[in-house]
């Protein structure tokens, strides 16, 4: 069994269906709310524990109640919380979602995510420094996620770096990262560009992995993933589902991915498991409502 520690948010949704948005000075009723639990952190944290790792988990939540139903909730998923710690005088982390006929539109206010301090992620050196693997994202400060990888850098963990949502101070964090994992867009602003041709971006990835000595490993949607191996582009396709919400699929993608990792799997077996994993995630509403187990994913793949 690997072990997984994961440094990164906890959120509440608060997900409302609406026909539309209301205007300016407009009141509208929803016709369905529902509670789900979210933040990148906490859903990756969940997907690598219900395949099989044993994962850890550092985050912050308020004194309030969404902070104990969101610390229950990993817990159930046989998650250590021990390091989430919990801030006084700010609210837990949560997101508005409004669910739209066609789209989603959502607000996110970050709370004790927005809190976290390099002070925070040093009691939790040990913790850090005895897992087989680190992952980390980008909603909370990125001086903490510095701090986490270097202390992971520091005993040799293997370090995952999920570079959303995309902040330009990332730059600072990739010569500790052994894997980064951006989706197409957040590949292109990591690179300063608006968007990459299909025709350039093999060589661009290559580009990449020989300046930053690390892995690439490049998440397309429903066309699957890219990643560079001996030199060369592979893209392993995305399997054809009827996909209710997406919500998760990145973020499974990268638990798994992390716990496939910490077992030492080879880097395109554990794409392939990652990947067949986040085609069962999609069929389900909520991020963390239809992250699959081992057995779930096991299944799919020897069809």
């Amino acid at each position: 069994m690997g072990k997984v520690v994961v440094v990164g948010s906890l959120n509440m949704d608060i997900v409302m269906k609406i026909k539309e948005m209301p205007s300016t000075g407009e009141t509208v009723l929803a016709k369905e709310t529902n509670y789900l639990y979210g933040g990148k952190g906490a859903n990756q944290a969940v997907a690598a524990a219900r395949m099989g790792a044993e994962v850890k988990m550092v985050g912050a939540v308020g004194n309030d109640a969404f902070g104990t139903k969101l610390v229950a909730q990993l817990e159930k998923e046989a998650i250590d919380t021990s390091g989430i710690i919990e801030k006084q005088d700010v609210p837990s982390g949560m997101a508005a979602v409004f669910k739209l006929p066609a789209d989603n539109a959502i607000v996110v206010a970050d709370g004790a995510n927005g809190k976290i301090t390099v002070e925070d992620i040093k009691k939790y050196k040990e913790l850090i420094q005895e897992a087989d693997c680190l992952l980390v994202q980008l909603e909370t400060p990125i001086a903490a996620v510095k701090k986490a990888l270097q202390l992971a850098k520091e005993a040799d963990v293997y370090t995952i770096l999920n570079p959303a949502p995309f902040s330009e101070e990332a730059e600072e964090l990739l010569a500790y990262a052994d894997l980064i994992t951006p989706n197409e867009t957040e590949f292109a602003q990591l690179l300063g560009c608006s968007e990459i041709e299909d025709s350039e971006l093999e060589q661009k990835m290559i580009k990449w992995t020989e300046q930053y000595d690390s892995q690439l490993v490049l998440t397309l949607g429903k066309e699957g993933v890219a990643y560079i191996e001996q030199g060369k582009l592979v893209k392993i396709p995305s399997r054809q589902v009827k996909a209710e919400d997406t919500t998760g699929a990145g973020d499974t993608f990268n638990g798994i991915l992390a716990q496939m990792l910490s077992e030492k799997a080879a880097l395109r077996e554990a794409i392939q498991i990652a990947n067949i994993g986040a085609s069962i995630a999609v069929q389900k509403v909520g991020a963390q409502t239809g992250m699959p187990t081992a057995q779930e994913v096991l299944e799919v793949k020897n069809k």
